[in-house]
């Protein structure tokens, strides 16, 4: 077998393992799984907004370096 199989197998495996683990716990134990969960989820959208943010940022600074070198070359070549 290759390896992607093997990987793929083994990701199974640990699913399968984390699900029949997640169903024998408590609902006390359920619940901070579920809670851990969410609070990733909430960290990765806020982490995803920021990046979105300084990517707009720098797109808005190089738009703006590029208007002015614009600028500048249109008032030399008018001279």
């Amino acid at each position: 077998m290759g390896n992607k199989t093997n990987g793929i197998l083994a990701l199974l495996g640990l699913g399968a393992l984390a699900y029949w683990k997640y169903k024998k716990s408590t609902p006390e134990q359920q619940q901070a799984v579920k809670d851990k969960i969410n609070s990733a989820k909430d960290n990765l959208n806020q982490w995803g907004n920021d990046l979105k943010d300084k990517a707009n940022e720098v797109a808005s600074q190089a738009q703006s370096k590029f208007e002015e070198a614009k600028s500048k070359v249109e008032d030399s070549a008018s001279k």
